[in-house]
């Protein structure tokens, strides 16, 4: 295990199945009213498919196809929400909280994506990389605990209506300027279900 390893797995300690799945459930509640949140939902289980698919896949091919797709996603995920939704947390989550709020998201997804282009160096079909690729998935797991349970939980109930569309509108934009399209049927599928639910853009997803 590499120091950078062993930083992640103390600063990205596994929160419970339970608790994540309430928080994913308040979530989901938030987002009937929030297009914005839908679409970070959304997203959130497509990341987490991805890594499902690659940590799942037998062959060398299916594992780099998979961590191919998880880094288009995630990259094009993690811009929007740094570009339109970390700013909106640090105006209407408190001057003091809502900056710590944004640090700690941003700081957490650089992390993650520090990880991914080490886990490029490695053997698909080694040890170190499952190993690795599990330590990302951790990562993951915790930061969208933190989100859908707290960070954006509160901002979707400090938007007013025209504010949640309007931030909901530029993280599509973004999304799609940075992550635009090409996802496999399993990665994508969240995304075509969060949009039908919510009437909201699926996130510069096509097929």
């Amino acid at each position: 295990m590499s120091w950078l390893d062993k930083i992640g797995s103390t600063i990205f300690p596994l929160v419970s199945d339970e608790k994540r799945a309430e928080a994913r459930r308040k979530a989901e509640e938030l987002a009937r009213t929030s297009p914005w949140l839908a679409q970070i939902v959304a997203h959130h289980k497509a990341i987490e498919q991805c890594i499902a698919d690659a940590l799942s896949a037998t062959g060398i091919d299916a594992r780099r196809h998979a961590m191919k797709q998880l880094a288009r996603l995630n990259t094009g995920h993690s811009i929007a929400e740094e570009v339109t939704v970390y700013p909106a947390l640090v105006e209407h989550n408190g001057v003091i909280g809502g900056k710590i709020q944004a640090t700690l998201a941003y700081e957490e997804q650089q992390m993650t994506k520090i990880q991914q282009a080490m886990l490029e160096q490695l053997d698909p079909m080694s040890e170190e990389w499952r190993e690795k690729l599990e330590h990302i998935k951790s990562a993951v797991q915790q930061h969208v605990y933190e989100e859908e349970n707290h960070r954006f939980a509160e901002l979707a109930k400090a938007l007013s209506p025209g504010e949640a569309a309007r931030l909901a509108r530029r993280y599509a934009e973004e999304f799609e300027r940075y992550g635009g399209s090409g996802m496999s049927e399993e990665a994508e599928a969240p995304l075509q279900m969060a949009a039908q639910e919510s009437g909201s853009p699926s996130g510069g997803m096509t097929s």
